[in-house]
């Protein structure tokens, strides 16, 4: 029902702007924010990676690996319905604003890479946002895959678009890692 009143509303009103009160309507619009570091006017991307970095400091304080397994997959899940729903409420199919796919993506980074240095957790960083942000080959991809059609409601499937190509970054920037440490001495 919310998704209908959503949807309704948005053709009513048209296309929103995230800003705090939007984000304080509705606790999908929180988490899809990343709890406000998606409503920076600049590089929201890049400042909710930043979020997710501290974060995860935070809490490896306290988290297993297997528990991070488990918070993962879960925020993965409990982002696939705050990205859908607040991409609709946007009218946009991948908001920049919409930051939670980043703290995944960089959280799924951080676990496989962790215990590591702060020099490797600042490449890591990089590598990340630059993959996200530029897009090279199987990033465009993904990021293309799930874009909504001409006259298309934004449904799951964006909102899994939303979480995919950074996943797929995430990919690629385990692999360039890995390659790296494979390759570099020492």
């Amino acid at each position: 029902m919310i998704d209908v009143l959503t949807t309704t509303t948005l053709k009513a009103t048209g296309p929103q702007h995230a800003s705090a009160r939007f984000m304080r309507q509705h606790p999908a619009r929180w988490i899809a924010l990343g709890f406000g570091t998606g409503l920076a006017p600049r590089a929201a991307g890049t400042v909710g990676t930043l979020w997710a970095w501290v974060a995860f400091l935070v809490l490896d304080r306290w988290l297993t690996p297997a528990s991070w397994a488990l918070v993962i997959v879960t925020a993965f899940g409990v982002g696939l319905w705050a990205c859908t729903h607040t991409a609709r409420a946007l009218g946009s199919s991948d908001p920049g604003a919409v930051v939670w796919d980043e703290v995944v993506a960089f959280w799924l980074v951080l676990w496989l890479v962790m215990p590591a240095g702060w020099t490797m957790q600042l490449a890591a960083f990089a590598m990340f946002r630059y993959f996200d942000a530029a897009k090279p080959g199987p990033v465009g991809w993904a990021d293309r895959l799930f874009k909504r059609r001409r006259g298309q409601p934004i449904g799951w499937a964006q909102g899994f678009g939303i979480l995919f190509d950074d996943l797929v970054a995430a990919g690629c920037t385990l692999l360039t890692i890995a390659i790296a440490v494979a390759v570099l001495p020492g």
